[in-house]
């Protein structure tokens, strides 16, 4: 089932914005790729009549609703409610493989950065709630320590979706998905060749987590990057002076963003907003 939702709303008189979420199914990464770069615009800086101290209201007159954890995990709401009110997240399609060589891949958003020095992502690997068994992805990590983080865009979202699929372990989600296996230069498990941006990680710690009933639930997997590979076609910065200082045109990366329920969502308007102390 697809969901399509454009937005778009005028700034000043030529300037527009948009912003696109769509649910994972066949919309075609030809469409949100056009339509993005038509009306996307330059980041502008934001212009504001606020003043510091002056208080900036929620926009809404209801009342809150509280709730303790336990509670919608009795009801079953605990898990809607987290992935749809700590969004937008990164997702991270992380490509693995075991012992053997078998590769698995597979999307997680459930995903952050947390350090660049050292440079550190990390990630939650969710135990099976109904066969309480682990993913793929967490028994490779744990029994080779390598794994690689693609950063997934709009442009092949549909097979990486895919890859999300209940197959068995000694099936390639990969070749399944139509995805194409790049060589790593550092570890043994390959990258995904339609993704701009692809991290080559080891274990840096693995931590199991209990829940209150001491029932393993997730295990927090820290990777250190050792090797980063960037698309020349998403740097901003190509000049030979910048050559060791690369940036990230995040307009043409087109990073997807998980937001609630199957929904995914690309990002649209932008402006910066410099820090206090660095106006």
């Amino acid at each position: 089932k697809l969901q399509l939702l454009i937005y778009f709303s005028a700034m000043q008189e030529t300037h527009w914005n948009q912003l696109i979420m769509f649910s994972a199914g066949g919309l075609s990464a030809l469409m949100s790729v056009y339509l993005f770069r038509k009306f996307s615009a330059a980041n502008k800086v934001r212009k504001t009549v606020w003043k510091v101290g002056q208080n900036q209201p929620l926009p809404f007159k209801q009342s809150w609703r509280s709730f303790f954890p336990s509670e919608l995990k009795s009801s079953g709401g605990i898990y809607g409610l987290m992935i749809s009110a700590v969004i937008p997240r990164p997702i991270a399609l992380v490509s693995s493989q075991d012992s053997s060589g078998i590769i698995n891949c597979a999307p997680f958003s459930y995903f952050n950065m947390i350090s660049h020095d050292p440079p550190l992502v990390v990630i939650g690997c969710c135990i099976n709630g109904r066969t309480k068994s682990k993913k793929d992805t967490l028994k490779n990590i744990e029994d080779t320590g390598e794994f690689v983080v693609n950063i997934m865009n709009s442009w092949f979202v549909d097979s990486a979706n895919h890859t999300c699929g209940n197959f068995p372990p000694e099936v390639n989600e990969m070749q399944i998905a139509g995805l194409t296996e790049v060589p790593s230069d550092i570890i043994n498990p390959p990258r995904v060749g339609e993704s701009a941006i692809n991290l080559e990680c080891v274990v840096f710690e693995l931590r199991p987590v209990y829940n209150d009933a001491n029932e393993h639930t997730v295990t927090i997997v820290m990777g250190k990057i050792v090797k980063i590979h960037i698309h020349e076609g998403v740097i901003a910065n190509l000049s030979d002076a910048d050559k060791m200082k690369p940036l990230v045109d995040w307009k043409k990366l087109l990073p997807m963003a998980r937001l609630g329920g199957d929904t995914y969502g690309v990002l649209g308007d932008s402006f910066d907003l410099p820090r206090p102390d660095r106006k």
